[in-house]
């Protein structure tokens, strides 16, 4: 017979026998076999334990008693919820009134009054900053402060001041810049974990918040559309000695502040035909921690290129103590880098940026001699096609004198070149000398288009049409003497670099700008002509004699177009370190341009090389004709002459 044994245990309800068994600030849960009692919120045990069992008799106490800084720098008060910091005036828990109370710093914004007549926006940004720190330092209760609604009051004060224009000054842009991360960091805690991403008109911010008394850790990603940051939550937090109870890392990109910080690079150390430029979307960094001036951890952001171009890519910061603020690479080194994007490593934060290496041509005397032979081959060419189309009467017609404009451009353009374009010794000097080149270039473009334009009149519109002297001369030298006049204004820094008096990069868009927009212009009118043509040439009575001269000086000025057109197409590709053969052709075209402009316009004309054959002959053979044959011959060339100006044009 089998016998089952089993062992009863009589649980006792020590919570229902007795309530107060734990004191009045603890509650009991009863358990097998005996209890544990919890403090209630606001109360701890005097070993800092909110559970403790049956026989230890330990009170729970008030945790504001128990520990006299659990609020910092505020004032502890127990309810029914727990504890509450109220902070004192100039600190704040951020949101969380269980935290420490730790220093709102408004003093990250400084006294910049001075800056009202000179820099008004960055004034009013100040402003406008530092009464919203004293709203939030003044406050008794931080937890009503709204952080999302500051970092878009702040987004959108960074919107007025970008969408305006360019600061072209290293101490504005250091305000700015300082400005902003320090509000960020100030504002960021204010938010509500795990972060947020706020896009606005010039900017894009991403957040990444941590809060509690546990310190973070691990690595955390923030992404943006041009630019990507990877840094530890132990950077963030800080020390733990002076870890606030919160963790906030901000990532801020801008749209076109680049405009602004262009050109301070006299701090990095270049190569002798290398130019910077920048080459990615700036971007700032701010953590809660503060500091930052050395990182145990390096951070890594990537930056996506504006530009896809193979180059030197150089990690920079800017560095506010240089000189009133500058590019710096001091402690920032590329850790990889291809046509697209560049990945920065740096050991401490601050704004930063990714700069590209643009090299001038290297000085090489095959180059030079090409040049010099070329130009100087150019010069006496123009000068006879200046003689030919200004004195002589037989050809002139307003095609020529749109030739003799072009010319004479091109003459005193080769011709301030050649004297001038290494005087860089003298800075207003050569900005003048830039400045005349920029001019006579561009209205060699102008009078160009002038041309595309003549032959459209005389096809679409009637054969003898002309324009006035007055809107030739507003258009072929008016034009360019407001582009330039309007350049020169925008950034006057632009004309005269270290090496050639010349435009600068940031600058030579105000040419070739100008130009393409020419030369596309000329396209289109050179395809309506040309298509007119063809209607006119199938129609039942063509006019053939002036149509086949019309065809003729179409075909010229399209291959004039292509001479000049073609040259600035390769001067495109100067600013690459490997484009030799570029650099060869334009060099070719560049320096050659009279002697094609002679051929085109005067040795493939029959009636130019007629006029110099007299010319000659009179020089060579000085015996007088008889007066019959002279007279006979003078009467042939003015009917041929009269012949050929009733189109309003030269025979070819």
């Amino acid at each position: 017979m089998r016998r089952t044994c089993s062992l009863l245990i009589l649980d006792f309800n020590e919570c229902l026998d007795n309530s107060a068994i734990c004191g009045p600030n603890a509650t009991c849960n009863n358990a097998v076999p005996y209890y544990t009692c919890n403090c209630k919120n606001g109360f701890s045990s005097s070993d800092s334990k909110k559970e403790f069992k049956k026989g230890v008799n330990v009170p729970c106490l008030d945790i504001c008693e128990i520990n006299k800084t659990i609020c910092g720098n505020g004032t502890c008060h127990n309810g029914a919820d727990g504890h509450r910091c109220a902070c004192h005036s100039g600190f704040s828990n951020y949101g969380n009134d269980q935290s420490r109370c730790t220093e709102l710093n408004c003093g990250i914004i400084k006294d910049m009054s001075s800056l009202n007549e000179t820099f008004a926006p960055a004034y009013k940004l100040m402003v406008q900053l530092t009464n919203q720190c004293k709203e939030i330092a003044e406050s008794e209760n931080s937890t009503k402060v709204d952080g999302r609604d500051m970092l878009k009051r702040l987004l959108s004060v960074i919107d007025q001041l970008l969408s305006g224009k360019p600061f072209r000054d290293n101490r504005k842009v250091s305000t700015f810049l300082d400005t902003v991360e320090g509000m960020l960091r100030l504002t960021g805690p204010f938010n509500t974990p795990p972060g947020l991403n706020e896009p606005s008109e010039h900017t894009e911010l991403q957040l990444h918040l941590h809060k509690g008394s546990a310190l973070p850790q691990g690595n955390v990603t923030l992404s943006l559309r041009h630019a990507m940051l990877d840094i530890q939550m132990e950077t963030v937090a800080g020390a733990p000695s002076q870890y606030p109870d919160f963790a906030a890392v901000s990532l801020l990109s801008y749209s076109n502040l680049e405009k602004s910080a262009e050109g301070f690079f006299d701090s990095l150390k270049k190569q002798d035909n290398e130019t910077l430029k920048i080459n990615s979307k700036i971007v700032t960094v701010a953590v809660s921690n503060t500091d930052t001036s050395f990182l145990k951890e390096p951070v890594l952001i990537t930056f996506n290129h504006l530009q896809q171009l193979n180059q030197t890519s150089h990690c920079v910061f800017w560095d506010s103590s240089l000189n009133g603020g500058a590019w710096s690479s001091r402690g920032c080194t590329v850790k990889e880098t291809n046509e697209k994007k560049t990945v920065c490593s740096c050991n401490h934060l601050s704004s930063f940026a990714v700069l590209m290496a643009l090299y001038d041509v290297e000085d090489r005397f095959e180059l030079q001699l090409i040049t010099w032979v070329g130009l100087s081959l150019s010069l006496v060419c123009l000068f006879i096609c200046i003689l030919t189309f200004g004195l002589i009467r037989s050809i002139q017609s307003q095609r020529t004198k749109i030739h003799l404009h072009l010319c004479i451009s091109l003459f005193l353009a080769y011709f301030i070149f050649l004297i001038g374009i290494s005087r860089t010794e003298n800075k207003v000097g050569c900005a003048v000398v830039a400045g005349l080149l920029h001019f006579f270039f561009l209205a060699s473009f102008c009078w160009m288009c002038l041309e595309g334009i003549q032959l459209f009149r005389m096809v679409v519109l009637v054969f003898n049409s002309s324009f006035r002297r007055l809107y030739l001369m507003a258009a072929g030298y008016g034009v360019p003497a407001v582009i330039v006049s309007i350049s020169a204004l925008a950034n006057a820094k632009g004309y005269g670099t270290e090496r050639y008096c010349w435009l600068s990069l940031d600058s030579i868009w105000s040419f070739f700008g100008p130009a393409c927009v020419i030369i596309f212009v000329n396209i289109i009118f050179f395809l309506i002509t040309v298509w007119k043509l063809a209607q006119k040439f199938s129609s039942l009575n063509p006019d053939l004699d002036n149509l086949q001269k019309i065809k003729t000086f179409t075909i010229t000025a399209v291959a004039q177009l292509c001479v000049l057109g073609t040259m600035w197409i390769f001067g495109c590709f100067q600013f690459e370190e490997t484009t030799i053969a570029m650099t060869y052709l334009f060099t070719i075209f560049a320096s050659f341009q009279g002697v094609l402009l002679f051929i085109m316009h005067c040795l493939c004309s029959k009636q130019v090389r007629d006029e110099y054959k007299n010319i000659l002959s009179r020089c060579c053979a000085p015996q007088k004709k008889p007066y019959s044959d002279f007279g006979y011959t003078h009467s042939s060339k003015a009917q041929g002459s009269k012949s050929t100006q009733d189109t309003g044009n030269s025979q070819l």
